[in-house]
């Protein structure tokens, strides 16, 4: 289908024809002789002398040619455009953040693989997180890493390769030895501004009790809630440890509880592969479905047409030839 953009230039159409009948003509004066016995030379040549102001005009098919190189321009000031067929792309209406403990106490190698070999926690961690991530295609998805501070690795983004890459270059230390899990749910309330989507779920993963953060996570917790952002926190920790290395089970659990999320313990790489399928379980993807129309510029055709046109008018016809008739 074939639309105008701005109809609204073909009424520029009728335009030459009234400037040529309203308008009065241009008048052009030419140098003459005078001669004072003139009648006398009219009469003897036989001829009826006309008067002195004359009007040029052109052949038919100047004004033919003149009149097709108007309606062409006005053509393609109008814009017309071919509309393909609808297409439609369906996407998520979820964005997901990633907050992943990698305190010093990630280091320890507590976690079981399904052969029952030990593992290093944060390396366990990865493991899972990639096929978690792999399987969001369609999700935006951002990684948030910290210990005694939050640090963005990468924003909301649908590059779930990234999230992945830079998740794997990721090292026990990085962001300090101790745990700051109200920084780091603050930190990810700040990347959901950039956010306009109604699912935002932020999986909170930490070994960890809350050590050293500026606002608690409780109180993160809440503004979390107030801007309708669910908390999944994933404890992987000793419970029974001492100090920081002992995960703050209540702490996680209240967090989770006050957004409206859920609170989940793993102690194996098979009990974490679990808590993600429940995560997938307990928010299936919202999506939505865009539709719209390719539109394909077609104004370039008629203005080629007119220079065509007109250029080959040129050609043909040479300088316009004068033909008087009287003013």
């Amino acid at each position: 289908m074939i639309s105008l953009t701005f109809p609204w230039a073909l009424l520029a159409l009728p335009l030459p024809f009234l400037v040529f009948r309203l308008l009065p003509p241009h008048r052009e004066q030419v140098p003459a002789l005078r001669f004072p016995f003139f009648r006398r030379i009219a009469e003897t040549a036989g001829t009826t002398p006309g008067p002195g102001a004359v009007v040029l005009s052109r052949s038919r098919l100047q004004m033919i040619i003149a009149a097709l190189v108007w309606c062409l321009l006005c053509l393609a000031l109008a814009r017309p455009e071919r509309i393909g067929d609808a297409v439609e792309e369906t996407r998520s209406a979820r964005d997901v953040v990633l907050a992943i403990d990698i305190s010093g106490s990630m280091d320890t190698r507590d976690f079981r693989t399904p052969d029952g070999e030990p593992k290093q926690r944060l390396a366990a961690v990865r493991d899972v997180v990639d096929s978690f991530v792999t399987g969001r295609e369609g999700d935006r998805m951002a990684l948030i890493v910290f210990g005694t501070k939050a640090y963005v690795q990468a924003p909301l983004t649908e590059d779930l390769e990234t999230i992945t890459t830079l998740l794997g270059q990721t090292e026990v230390g990085m962001a300090g030895p101790h745990t700051a899990l109200g920084d780091a749910i603050g930190l990810s309330i700040r990347t959901f501004e950039a956010s306009d989507i109604d699912q935002r779920l932020m999986i909170l993963l930490s070994d960890g009790a809350d050590t050293g953060s500026r606002m608690s996570p409780i109180n993160a917790a809440e503004i979390a809630a107030s801007k309708d952002i669910r908390i999944y926190t994933v404890a992987v920790g000793d419970p029974e440890g001492s100090g920081e290395n002992r995960v703050d089970l209540p702490t996680l659990r209240e967090i989770a509880q006050r957004t409206g999320g859920a609170f989940f313990f793993a102690d194996d790489q098979a009990g974490l592969t679990e808590v993600y399928d429940r995560i997938d379980d307990l928010t299936p993807r919202e999506t939505q479905t865009l539709s719209y129309r390719p539109k394909t510029s077609l104004a370039h055709l008629p203005l080629a047409a007119a220079a065509i046109t007109a250029l080959g008018g040129l050609l043909v016809l040479g300088f316009p030839a004068r033909r008087r008739r009287p003013a």
